[in-house]
């Protein structure tokens, strides 16, 4: 029989979550399989693993192949160096001692990229929303600006109509009242003499 480890699919659509599994290479991809190793969540900016390193050693030396992406996987949490140490260990070429200082070293320089990356991630999160909030607050400055322009301008408006009005008020009256006494009466007499004739 031979063993991957491999990848089984869960999670929704659009968001995969996987399982790190020794499978049986006959078997489906998310179906059965010998034993659980860990998870892998790439939906999150580094992705999340968590993985029984011992687990994966021992499938390894037991003779289990991981496909592309486990290998990826195990490689990046030291899974294969140190299956690669022991291996070093076995043969004599390495005390178990040396093979653990090589081992912690390596995961050390590791980490420590991946905390720079972290770290890299979230300035530039924050760097964003800083640049994000400015642009905000001047818009607001500009749209509050504008808001002052047009009430000065409205004000304007209506005190000039007001002006016009008032000015405009006591001409027409003085228009109706001289106007309409001088005319109307002669219409109206013109109208009663054409009805009696």
């Amino acid at each position: 029989m031979s063993v991957k480890i491999r990848l089984q699919r869960h999670g929704k659509k659009g968001k995969p979550f996987y399982w790190i599994v020794a499978a049986d290479a006959r078997s489906k991809r998310d179906g059965k399989f010998l034993e659980k190793l860990g998870t892998y969540n790439p939906n999150t900016n580094p992705a999340t693993i968590d993985l029984n390193v011992d687990g994966a050693v021992q499938w390894l030396h037991n003779g289990a192949q991981p496909t592309d992406t486990a290998r990826a996987i195990l490689s990046y949490k030291g899974a294969l160096m140190k299956h690669h140490l022991d291996g070093g260990v076995r043969k004599g070429a390495l005390t178990q001692e040396q093979a653990d200082a090589k081992l912690t070293q390596w995961l050390e320089a590791k980490s420590g990229k991946v905390d720079s990356k972290k770290d890299g991630l979230s300035k530039a999160k924050d760097e964003a929303k800083a640049k994000a909030l400015k642009a905000e607050k001047e818009a607001n400055e500009k749209r509050a600006a504008k808001a002052v322009e047009v009430a000065e301008e409205t004000t304007e408006e209506v005190v000039a109509e007001e002006a016009i009005s008032v000015e405009d008020a006591p001409v027409a009256e003085v228009v109706a009242e001289e106007a309409p006494a001088v005319e109307e009466t002669p219409v109206a007499e013109e109208n009663n003499e054409e009805k009696e004739a």
